[in-house]
């Protein structure tokens, strides 16, 4: 049974509020969504607002499943205002990942709450290594910190690959972000669980050696 924080509530309604304005009004949706020309022109509130616009209701209502299912592990565990913090930094994280790689494609657009959720997911992740997740098509359950890996290994791909109308890069960064925050709020992690914190950095790792050694594009 999972449990709904009002704090994860607050967020759910803001991005439900936000994205069915942006549904029903296309100035609202081009003026808050990340736009790398526009954001380099200094529109930095770009930045965060996009993290609260979807494209439709499915990606919505993914993302928000996605939030309510993980959320509640990272506030037990750390607290409200860590959780935001973490939900904050994660969409920062993302965005700025998204922004780097794309610095120079001035059309380049997107929306979604998938790097601040992502974020919180690795965060859940590395506070319970060992949940059991389970997924389509797959029958038995899948250690959590193993789907962590896995899916950071397969954004990576994403990126390289330019593979389906995805932020791979924003899911990414969020990821990272809520890995970096979530040790920086809570550094005995190192002294209690040092080996799943080494593997779930491990496709960080690899990004950074990509991108070094110039194969990433």
């Amino acid at each position: 049974m999972y449990n709904l924080d009002l704090v994860t509530g607050i967020i759910i309604a803001a991005n439900v509020m936000a994205s069915l304005r942006g549904f029903d009004n296309r100035i609202f949706f081009e003026r808050y969504k990340f736009n790398v020309g526009q954001i380099r022109r200094g529109d930095q509130i770009r930045m965060f607002s996009s993290g609260f616009l979807h494209v439709d209701t499915t990606h919505l209502l993914f993302n928000m499943l996605t939030l309510y299912f993980f959320a509640h592990t990272v506030i037990a565990q750390l607290g409200t205002l860590s959780f935001v913090i973490i939900y904050i930094a994660s969409l920062i994280f993302g965005n700025l990942l998204s922004l780097y790689f794309h610095k120079d494609e001035f059309w380049y657009s997107a929306v979604g709450a998938s790097g601040a959720v992502t974020g919180v997911l690795y965060a859940a992740i590395l506070l319970n290594p060992e949940m059991n997740l389970y997924m389509f098509f797959i029958p038995i359950p899948i250690p959590g910190y193993v789907f962590g890996i896995g899916y950071l290994l397969y954004s990576i791909y994403g990126m390289k690959n330019r593979i389906g109308n995805i932020g791979h890069d924003a899911h990414f960064g969020g990821a990272v972000g809520g890995y970096v925050v979530t040790l920086l709020l809570l550094p005995s992690l190192f002294k209690t669980d040092l080996s799943h914190v080494a593997l779930l950095a491990v496709p960080i790792v690899i990004l950074f050696v990509l991108y070094k050694t110039g194969k990433l594009h």
